[in-house]
């Protein structure tokens, strides 16, 4: 079984590490998944407006979409419209 390490390095230029998170609730999100999903109001909350929009059109994928969605929510790898994770 092969070993792997990893090393940290501090770069005498970067003092700070910062972690952006989005400013949407992961409560909420994951609530308006679960029972407006079928709907994407999910994805309207967290600034995906044209995906929001496709969801309303094919009713969340039949369910396909939004079964995904919740799940991608619940684990958190779910990201607003900037990329930024959903703050849990």
């Amino acid at each position: 079984m092969a070993r792997l390490s990893y090393t940290l390095r501090r770069s005498p230029l970067i003092s700070k590490v910062v972690i952006c998170m989005s400013e949407k609730s992961f409560v909420a999100t994951l609530i308006l998944a679960i029972l407006l999903g079928g709907f994407g109001v999910h994805r309207l909350y967290v600034g995906k407006i044209g995906t929001g929009i496709v969801m309303i059109l094919t009713l969340g994928g039949l369910g396909i979409w939004t079964l995904i969605d919740v799940i991608m929510i619940a684990v958190g790898n779910f990201k607003d419209s900037n990329g930024l994770p959903i703050k849990p």
